[in-house]
């Protein structure tokens, strides 16, 4: 099970938030306490947007914690809209192209999660795919795949020329509930876990789904600098963050208030998920 954080708000270095924090990204790579895998060392990445439309990104297959390089970047690199992530890998191989975050034109993406029974569903899967998106497809994750079938359902592509409105919420919350079908249903079929973060530069989205499965951690904090959202808490100051409802969407839109909404209030409904421990950071 994957760890990240996304942030927007103010201009800040990356180190804030990914390689300085107490329980920091860099920390969580080595032991995640809200994780099914307490290590998460199968390649990391960085991505941010600056002064081009499209994102920069940084991946690499080695551990997070092995990396010279990544201190000394996040260091001097400053972005408003910028994601982490550290991977554990779930079948797929190590490789870089299979390192999130994943882009796609002005499109940011990372996903931690899960889809049952891949190998059998990846044809059906790729097939959400437009076809003139389908180059951008440089891996063998079901999460770079989930990512391409958002973008075209509606966020690329004919669906989404210019003058058409673009809702990003919408086209994930149609991919994800084609996906349950896929994996057999709400109740009593493969797991299905979608807890992800997509960007264009200007908004951020996040999103906290399961099928068939508990969902994974998700929190949000919200300060003057600006939002940022995690896998699990940063510091021991729990009641500074807020866990994220399941079924639910965080929505971070620039100069607007940030907000929590049910993907009910778009159709996506589920049984009412097992309780969940939580895990409390080590003093």
């Amino acid at each position: 099970m994957c760890r990240w954080i996304a942030y927007r708000g103010r201009t800040i270095p990356l180190e804030r938030y990914v390689t300085e924090p107490a329980h920091s990204l860099v920390s969580q790579s080595i032991q995640a306490l809200e994780s099914t895998a307490a290590t998460n060392g199968d390649g990391f990445g960085l991505g941010w947007y600056g002064e081009h439309p499209e994102p920069g990104r940084y991946r690499e297959v080695q551990p997070a914690w092995s990396d010279d390089n990544l201190r000394y970047l996040c260091r001097h690199l400053h972005s408003h809209l910028f994601f982490g992530h550290v991977r554990a890998a779930t079948g797929t191989p190590i490789t870089r192209p299979n390192c999130h975050p994943f882009t796609c034109g002005p499109w940011l993406f990372m996903h931690n999660g899960y889809v049952g029974d891949w190998t059998r569903l990846r044809r059906r899967i790729e097939a959400l795919i437009p076809d003139e998106l389908y180059p951008s497809r440089g891996g063998t994750t079901d999460s770079e795949a989930l990512f391409l079938a958002i973008l075209g359902a509606g966020l690329m592509g004919p669906a989404g020329e210019a003058g058409e409105p673009r809702d990003p919420v919408a086209a994930t919350v149609q991919v994800l509930a084609t996906i349950t079908d896929l994996v057999g249903g709400n109740d009593g079929g493969h797991p299905f876990r979608f807890t992800a973060a997509l960007a264009d530069g200007r908004d951020l989205y996040a999103f906290r789904y399961a099928a068939n499965d508990d969902a994974n951690s998700m929190y949000v904090r919200e300060g003057e600098a600006g939002v940022v959202i995690v896998s699990e808490p940063l510091d021991k100051e729990h009641a500074t963050w807020t866990p994220v409802p399941d079924n639910s969407v965080v929505i971070a839109r620039r100069d607007e208030p940030v907000t929590v909404v049910s993907l009910k209030t778009y159709g996506l409904d589920r049984p009412a998920p097992l309780p969940r421990m939580q895990v409390r950071l080590r003093a």
